[in-house]
C-alpha cells in the first residue's frame, strides 16, 4: 500500500532537526523521496532522507539545490521553508546585526528558495508550499520584533504565493503553519518556569511535539488538502499570546 506522498519529491529546508527532521522522517515514511536542506547534516537517519548543505541566505546555493533536485527526480513537489533562526531583544536593546540575521534566514530565505523552486512546480503543474510561520507571527511577542516580522512576512508571502503560482491553471498551492511553542532545541534553553507558563496559556495545558507540526504539514502537503491555498493553520493548542 502507497503511502500518502507516494511518488512525491520534497524538499525541506532547515531539515537536520527539530520540526523539520520530523518532516523529513514522517514525509519519507509516507513516501516521497525527500531532501534535507541545512546548513548542517541531519541529526537522524531515515530511509529515502537525502542531506544537501543549504544556505537559504545564498541565492546562487538555492538555485543550484533546486536544479539539483530536478535533474536527479526530474521534478520538485512539495516545499517546506522551515529553516529559521532567533536573535531576541527588546527592540531598544536589538542590534542592526541582530535584526539583519533573522531577516537574510527567514525571511529573505524563504524568498531565496521559493522563487526557483515555485516556477518549476508550475511548469509541472503541480505543487505544494509550506512556510513555517508562528503563533509570534500572528500575535507578537515581547522581545521578538525581528522574528515576529519574518514569521508575519512569510504568512503574506504564502497568500502572495498561493495567486501567483496558481496563474494559468496551475495546480499549485501554498499555504502556512503558525506553530506554538514546541519543544525542539531552540527552546531547550528556556528556563523551566518559563515552559510552564506558556504550556499554562493553552487550551490543551501543555507544549507541542515537533511530530505534530510534521502531521499539519503532511495534511498541506497531500492531496487530501488539494483544495485548501493562501490559508494559515494555527497549530499552538489554543495559545493566545
Amino acid at each position: 500500500m502507497g503511502g500518502r506522498l507516494e511518488g512525491k519529491v520534497a524538499l525541506v529546508t532547515g531539515g537536520s532537526a527539530g520540526i523539520g527532521a520530523e518532516c523529513c522522517k514522517l514525509f519519507a515514511k509516507e513516501g516521497a523521496k525527500v531532501i534535507a536542506g541545512d546548513m548542517n547534516p541531519p541529526n537522524f537517519e531515515a530511509e529515502n532522507v537525502e542531506y544537501m548543505q543549504l544556505n537559504v541566505t545564498d541565492v546562487a546555493n538555492c538555485e543550484e539545490v533546486v536544479k539539483s533536485i530536478v535533474a536527479k527526480y526530474g521534478k520538485l513537489d512539495i516545499l517546506v521553508n522551515n529553516a529559521g533562526i532567533t536573535r531576541d531583544a527588546l527592540v531598544q536593546k536589538m542590534t542592526d546585526d541582530m535584526w539583519d540575521a533573522v531577516v537574510a534566514v527567514n525571511l529573505k530565505g524563504v524568498f531565496n528558495v521559493t522563487r526557483f523552486a515555485g516556477p518549476v512546480m508550475m511548469e509541472n503543474n503541480y505543487g505544494s508550499i509550506i512556510n513555517i510561520s508562528s503563533v509570534v507571527g500572528e500575535y507578537g511577542n515581547i522581545g521578538q520584533t525581528n522574528y515576529a516580522a519574518t514569521k508575519a512576512g512569510v504568512i503574506g508571502m504564502a497568500k502572495t504565493w498561493a495567486k501567483e503560482f496558481a496563474r494559468k491553471g496551475a495546480n499549485v498551492r501554498c499555504n502556512a503553519i503558525a506553530p506554538g511553542y514546541v519543544m525542539t532545541d531552540i527552546l531547550k534553553t528556556v528556563p523551566q518556569e518559563l515552559l510552564d507558563k506558556f504550556a499554562s496559556m493553552t487550551m490543551l495545558g501543555r507544549l507541542g511535539q515537533p511530530e505534530e507540526i510534521a502531521n499539519a504539514a503532511l495534511f498541506l502537503a497531500s492531496n487530501e488538502a488539494s483544495y485548501v491555498t493562501g490559508h494559515v493553520l494555527s497549530v499552538n493548542g489554543g495559545m493566545r499570546l
